[in-house]
């Protein structure tokens, strides 16, 4: 996973990445929103928490690039991701598809497979 381009990872809703950039751009937003957190929490004022909802609102495009990208990886298209907004089913859905299957193998309508040099 060298030379990651983390513009496109985080934030470009083309191409597909494989599961371990997946799970590295997740690990990652889940550090950022936890530590963000916890500063606004210390600081106990609303300034605090307005830096944490402009911080939640990035949070929520990157992880909506990163999902779509793994969805595209399945060669699915990235509205697959509205599937989380069905209660209970939909998040583990999701999260089956997207963290655990393999992607496609080879090339397909949204690029070369990620995990071929």
């Amino acid at each position: 996973m060298e030379n990651i381009d983390w513009g496109h990872l985080l934030f470009a809703f083309d191409g597909r990445i494989n599961r371990a950039k997946f799970w590295l751009g997740a690990v990652s937003v889940w550090v950022v929103l936890i530590v963000i957190a916890g500063i606004a929490g210390a600081m106990n004022s609303s300034f605090g928490w307005l830096i944490f909802a402009i911080v939640y609102v990035g949070v929520i495009w990157v992880g909506l690039a990163i999902s779509i990208k793994r969805w595209h990886d399945r060669d699915k298209s990235g509205w697959w991701v509205l599937i989380s907004l069905i209660p209970l089913i939909g998040p583990i859905w999701a999260l089956v598809e997207t963290g655990f299957l393999e992607g496609t193998q080879g090339p397909n309508q949204y690029g070369p497979d990620p995990l071929m040099p």
